[in-house]
């Protein structure tokens, strides 16, 4: 078999698979997935420039927990639902109540990865709100629908981290706000502690808990799959594990 070593220009887990040691803790961070139907469902998506943390990229509003995100009792749950707030008021002019935010993934990256955020992932409906980037950190915004972002990922003409594109895969389940926010806040906030592998054709695997490989970090171990295969001619995800 033909090995292939070539990264998507959307991985962003480095290029040390065998790094399995933190030298560093990962920098607190969230980001709230703002949705609305226009009249589907449309998800706020927001263009990085090219010189900060996931350059380029499009994403969801929001950045690292700062210290006045952090309240008096030292819950870090709401700071992050405080950073989330925040952030997306900074980014996209967009005021949005933090306690109303529903929590539902966490996500913290392989060793590898060079700028690392364990970043939670918050969803609200924002109907109505008018967006407003500041041409700093953010160049441009669009309402996308999650089958269209993921479309234009696969044709090559956005780049998006290995988390959000697994959100608008489960975005893309649902076709209202409203079935949206019900499906992601059933159960517990799923935990993604990615691990990062390669198989022996070469292609870059990202794999999280009840993958076969999980544990062994060897992505060409048989049985279940829950991964996202990181191939440089576009992601593909398999699960056999999870309910999403």
């Amino acid at each position: 078999m033909t090995k292939q070593d070539d990264k998507h220009s959307s991985d962003i887990y480095g290029d040390d698979i065998h790094s399995r040691q933190e030298t560093s803790p990962a920098i607190p961070a969230a980001t709230v997935v703002l949705l609305r139907d226009a009249p589907d469902l449309r998800v706020l998506m927001l263009h990085k420039t090219s010189k900060i943390a996931f350059g380029g990229m499009w994403v969801f509003p929001g950045g690292r927990i700062d210290p006045e995100d952090h309240p008096d009792d030292g819950d870090i749950n709401q700071a992050a639902r405080n950073a989330a707030a925040r952030e997306t008021q900074e980014e996209a002019g967009i005021l949005t109540t933090a306690d109303e935010f529903i929590w539902f993934a966490h996500w913290t990256p392989p060793p590898s990865t060079p700028r690392r955020f364990a970043t939670w992932f918050f969803a609200a409906a924002a109907a109505g709100h008018e967006v407003a980037i500041d041409g700093g950190e953010i160049q441009d915004h669009a309402w996308l629908s999650p089958a269209e972002a993921l479309s234009r990922h696969a044709a090559g003409e956005i780049d998006l981290a290995p988390p959000t594109w697994i959100t608008l895969h489960q975005l893309s389940l649902t076709d209202n706000v409203a079935d949206s926010l019900a499906r992601l806040s059933a159960g517990e906030p799923r935990i993604y502690q990615t691990r990062l592998g390669k198989r022996t054709d070469g292609i870059r695997v990202a794999m999280w808990h009840g993958d076969a490989g999980y544990e062994t970090y060897d992505p060409d171990a048989p049985g279940a799959r829950h991964r996202l295969i990181l191939a440089s001619g576009g992601f593909q995800f398999e699960n056999t594990v999870e309910t999403y």
